[in-house]
């Protein structure tokens, strides 16, 4: 009887997983990164690199390190503000770090790849964003 139970936790639990993620698309643009500091006034240090996924609610990011400055990218009370370079038009994007690991030296990317859920954007840069996903939907 327990294994029966487990055994429909777990399709339970891939039914809910899966209907909350949005797809993943597999694509590599260019991307600025920076801390956003409400606290300076001083214009912040920037980090660039390339998306390895993107979705309507999050992006995975490659960057060559994973301090700007004297400052880590992820960490609690972190949000990152992420200027993702479209075809034709650029977005600014504010996002929350939710994981990172250190790519392997022999992989085509070096450095960190960073994993970041998307918290807000202006109504124009979220509307860009989605048309060029329904462009990849394609």
């Amino acid at each position: 009887m327990p294994e029966r139970l487990r055994t429909i936790a777990s399709r339970l639990r891939q039914f809910v997983a899966d209907r909350r993620r949005a797809p993943r698309y597999r694509v590599r643009l260019p991307i600025v990164v920076s801390l956003l500091d409400t606290a300076s006034n001083s214009q912040p240090a920037s980090a660039a690199g390339h998306t390895r996924d993107l979705s309507e609610d999050g992006l995975a990011i490659v960057l060559p390190n994973i301090r700007v400055g004297e400052r880590y990218l992820v960490g609690d009370a972190v949000t990152l503000r992420v200027t993702l370079k479209l075809p034709g038009e650029s977005v600014r994007l504010y996002g929350t770090p939710v994981r990172y690991k250190r790519l392997e030296e022999g992989q085509p990317d070096a450095g960190f790849i960073i994993g970041i859920r998307l918290d807000e954007a202006s109504e124009r840069d979220r509307a860009l964003l989605y048309d060029y996903l329904k462009t990849l939907k394609k």
